[in-house]
């Protein structure tokens, strides 16, 4: 039995990827684990999974590191599992004490925008610098990696070609996975949006391309069925207007589910959509919930982003947009309501899908195995 420990700033403890999925398969494996995070307060026990996390994101950089020392010093891992730099860091200065195996997971883009936002030009050229560097010196003290896709290899797996390395996506379990296959319906639709309500993530995309369907079919019953909320003040100014303009007669605004009702809050959607911006950091991150809404049954339509292409054959259950053209978008969602045997092709093609290919089952056993090898480098 090995001591593996989670370390993440951004991340909740109860993250889906790190609680739900790696940190449990870990410890079905026998592995003492525990997970340290920097976003929200709880000391515990989860699932017999050890958990020492605090609501100290906002405080500094030496603040935030002395307490996953403390942490680091005090479980005495084996491997340590870090979500970003300065997680890795922190690691680092235990690896000087015990040869310790640190794995770099790489599931966001490092600078990212968001990260930016603060600077205006020419600082944030400078600041970009300085994180790129970070992240090399975070791939130089790593030993091993994991990519959540193949479009986050850059630069880490260029500059450190030798070091041990996976490519594990962001797979459902199906012990999570509500499975509602709908049978599409003559004159009625529901159209499903999770997530945050911003601009960047495409609620206003979404909107239109519900706004130019109704207008081309008056006489529809249009149902939208909206997921998650505004996180930023300026995403709920946004969203406000937004819903102002369009005023849409029948939605439905619920509040993000927890991980484990994810699935069934969407239960009754008919479609799908996730019309995010496409930019350059959108075009290298898959989004998660394609995987999700797979595994439902749900045929989508999605932004035709870089890692979509790369990584998933969506055509056989849905559709890649631009997202700056709803009536391309409408078009799709006509297909769906003329062609009922399209639309259920679609949905059984999505769960298959996930059946074969897509499913934390078929991936776990790389995991595990990439970890334990790690314990033993």
């Amino acid at each position: 039995m090995a001591e593996i420990l989670f370390l993440t700033t951004a991340h909740q403890y109860d993250d889906d990827r790190i609680f739900y999925h790696q940190a449990k398969a870990l410890k079905d494996e026998g592995h003492r684990v525990k997970i340290c995070s920097l976003t929200s307060e709880f000391q515990g026990t989860a699932d017999t999974i050890e958990i020492e996390s605090y609501a100290i994101l906002e405080k500094s950089t030496q603040e935030k590191l002395e307490v996953f020392k403390k942490v680091v010093q005090g479980f005495n891992p084996d491997t340590v599992i870090c979500s970003e730099p300065l997680a890795v860091m922190a690691a680092g200065k235990f690896k000087k004490r015990k040869k310790v195996s640190i794995v770099y997971d790489i599931t966001e883009w490092y600078p990212s925008m968001r990260m930016m936002e603060p600077f205006s030009f020419p600082l944030n050229i400078f600041h970009a610098l300085k994180f790129f560097m970070i992240q090399l010196y975070a791939g130089f003290i790593s030993t091993h990696f994991i990519f959540g896709e193949d479009t986050k290899k850059f630069p880490l797996a260029y500059f450190f070609p030798f070091k041990k390395k996976i490519i594990l996506p962001y797979y459902p379990d199906d012990a999570y996975i509500h499975k509602n296959i709908k049978t599409i319906q003559d004159n009625t639709i529901t159209l499903c949006y999770t997530g945050q309500f911003s601009q960047e993530k495409g609620i206003g995309h979404f909107f239109a391309a519900a706004d130019y369907l109704r207008k081309k079919r008056p006489g529809l019953d249009l149902r939208i069925l909206l997921i998650g909320g505004p996180r930023k003040k300026k995403d709920k100014q946004y969203f406000t207007e937004q819903l102002e303009k369009y005023r849409f007669d029948n939605i439905s605004i619920g509040k993000s589910a927890s991980f484990e009702t994810f699935t069934e809050a969407y239960a009754e959607a008919d479609i799908c959509f996730d019309l995010r911006t496409m930019n350059y950091e959108n075009h290298h991150c898959l989004p998660i919930k394609l995987f999700y809404y797979a595994a439902s049954g749900k045929p989508v339509i999605y932004t035709d982003l870089k890692a979509i292409r790369q990584h998933i054959d969506v055509c056989r259950f849905g559709f890649l947009v631009d997202p700056k053209i709803p009536e391309t978008i409408a078009e799709h969602i006509l297909q769906y309501l003329e062609d009922p045997e399209l639309y259920a092709k679609h949905a059984a093609n999505a769960r298959v899908a996930y059946e074969k290919k897509y499913n934390w089952a078929a991936i776990k056993n790389l995991f595990v195995n990439f970890i334990h090898n790690a314990v033993r480098r």
